[in-house]
């Protein structure tokens, strides 16, 4: 049998950002804006986004070598790619294949980018209903994407994974929609089913969801899902968990 996956996946949202603050404070005053002057590919981490990071370096170097990630593939967003150096700072990084990849950015959001709920309901009633009515797996504000487009770009990283990385142990770093659009690849979800988890609650910020390599799955063996929005790493440190969006905001459909 010709196994075909990477023998380990962990999928890694990048710790709290100075973007996932800023939309907090606009949110609960029910501004319009988010205050930050930064583009969403160069919101840096929090410092509370460091600690997490390290809290979770500290995590995959208390693994025995033979099981620690063996190539980093992360969103070049500024905030991915720290979290990304702080966790190669506990591995041995000259042992690593390190690569930044676009395709793993976060979805972008065009028109509606640093615009509150209240923001986007204000500006642009007409996109706010409109996304209300057709849901966010499809719907694509201007200038941005829908998930079905995040989903695109995704498809071509699983072939990267089974062509480049068969075998090896691959840690993922990148944002909260780009996490569960790969769960939707990997565990081929339906547009319901992935909503309903992201309804559930948002992805917490350096929260790991890995797979392991099961030969007996299927006809020529399978990834199974181990760990799904994991943060004992941070808790055992005494890290504070945050789950903030990230910087972008609309409603839940």
């Amino acid at each position: 049998m010709e196994q075909k996956w990477p023998q380990e996946i962990w999928l890694v949202r990048h710790g709290q950002s100075a973007g996932n603050v800023a939309r907090e404070l606009a949110e609960a005053s029910a501004g319009h804006h988010i205050d930050i002057a930064d583009r969403d590919v160069d919101v840096p981490l929090s410092e509370l986004g460091e600690r997490q990071s390290q809290a979770l370096g500290s995590w995959f170097a208390a693994m025995p070598p033979d099981q620690r990630p063996t190539v980093v593939l992360h969103s070049p967003y500024v905030r991915a790619a720290e979290t990304a150096n702080i966790l190669m700072q506990r591995l041995d990084r000259d042992a690593l294949v390190v690569q930044s990849d676009e395709r793993l950015r976060e979805k972008e959001f065009g028109i509606l980018d640093r615009l509150t709920t209240y923001g986007i309901a204000h500006h642009h009633p007409e996109l706010y209903e409109q996304r209300q009515h057709v849901g966010k797996f499809y719907f694509r504000p201007p200038g941005g994407e829908s998930w079905c487009d995040v989903i695109l770009r995704l498809r071509s990283v699983v072939d990267t994974l089974e062509r480049e990385f068969c075998r090896e142990r691959v840690l993922i770093v990148a944002h909260q929609v780009t996490v569960n659009c790969f769960r939707y690849l990997f565990e081929r979800l339906d547009e319901k089913t992935i909503l309903d988890f992201d309804r559930a609650g948002d992805v917490p910020n350096c929260s790991v969801t890995s797979y392991s390599f099961d030969p007996a799955l299927g006809k020529h063996g399978d990834l199974a899902l181990r760990l799904v929005n994991f943060v004992a790493p941070l808790e055992a440190s005494g890290t504070p968990v945050t789950a903030g969006k990230d910087l972008p905001s609309a409603p839940k459909a």
